[in-house]
């Protein structure tokens, strides 16, 4: 693993922007398709809270290998969606899974700290947020310390599952190797964040809030804002591909296209 310079992360977005133009309906659908089926998923009374973080690693892969797909030159299909499922790695993919919704959880716990549960019991559906009870609390605080008690877990993560799916790594093996990659590429890592904060984030709030004002609609603000975002955010996905073979190389050739 090469020390990589800060101008790689916004290389990496480029990348993203590249892969998506080439299939953007294609890779559009499979977005799309993963979104509803955890909706889907999301309808489970009690485990269905559960399940989208678990099998995050498992999904993840799907984007992993579309993207190999679109640089290889081949078409994506929906099927795509469930290679993880389909992966001789699927129990430790799942396994991986069950420690980000651990980590999840530890980082949620400790907003209490904060705002004195008022974000834990939200997220858990134990309490309605309301204007009041956001103004009332430090809640906004409680989800910014969780969001860095966080960092490190997603550190850990960032490659794990294509390294336990394509290099046949073990989860502790894998964790290890990913959170010493991302510290050593914090620089890019950086750049690629402040990047995409402000394309996916501030970009489309600002483009939408622009046209709503000269279109003198609010509805109409919206109406841009969602699709834009949507769009991002597949092209953020597409993304995370380029973090992962500037680092650890091109997925084995052995992939079924």
């Amino acid at each position: 693993m090469e020390k990589l310079p800060a101008i790689t992360g916004w290389i990496w977005v480029k990348e993203g922007f590249a892969i998506f133009r080439k299939q953007p309906a294609e890779l559009s659908t499979l977005f799309f398709a993963y979104m509803f089926l955890m909706l889907g998923v999301g309808i489970i009374p009690v485990i269905g809270q559960l399940l989208p973080l678990i099998l995050v690693p498992l999904f993840s892969m799907t984007f992993m290998h579309a993207c190999a797909y679109v640089k290889a030159g081949k078409r994506v299909y929906p099927n795509l969606l469930l290679v993880g499922f389909r992966s001789p790695a699927k129990r430790t993919l799942i396994k991986l899974g069950t420690l980000y919704l651990v980590a999840a959880i530890v980082a949620i716990g400790a907003s209490s700290l904060i705002d004195g549960g008022v974000f834990w019991q939200a997220i858990t559906g134990q309490i309605v947020l309301d204007a009041e009870t956001v103004r009332g609390s430090s809640m906004t605080s409680a989800m910014f310390f969780a969001a860095l008690v966080y960092i490190p877990a997603a550190m850990a993560f960032w490659y794990a599952a294509p390294l336990i799916a394509w290099q046949g790594m073990g989860v502790g093996k894998a964790i290890f190797y990913s959170f010493f990659a991302v510290r050593r590429a914090g620089k890019a890592f950086l750049i690629y964040g402040l990047a995409w904060v402000s394309i996916g984030m501030i970009f489309p709030v600002v483009v939408s809030s622009i046209l709503g004002i000269l279109l003198n609609s609010a509805s109409a603000s919206i109406f841009i804002l969602l699709p834009l975002s949507l769009v991002l955010t597949v092209i953020m996905y597409c993304s995370f591909f380029p973090t992962y073979t500037h680092l650890f190389g091109e997925p084995p050739e052995n992939l079924s296209f």
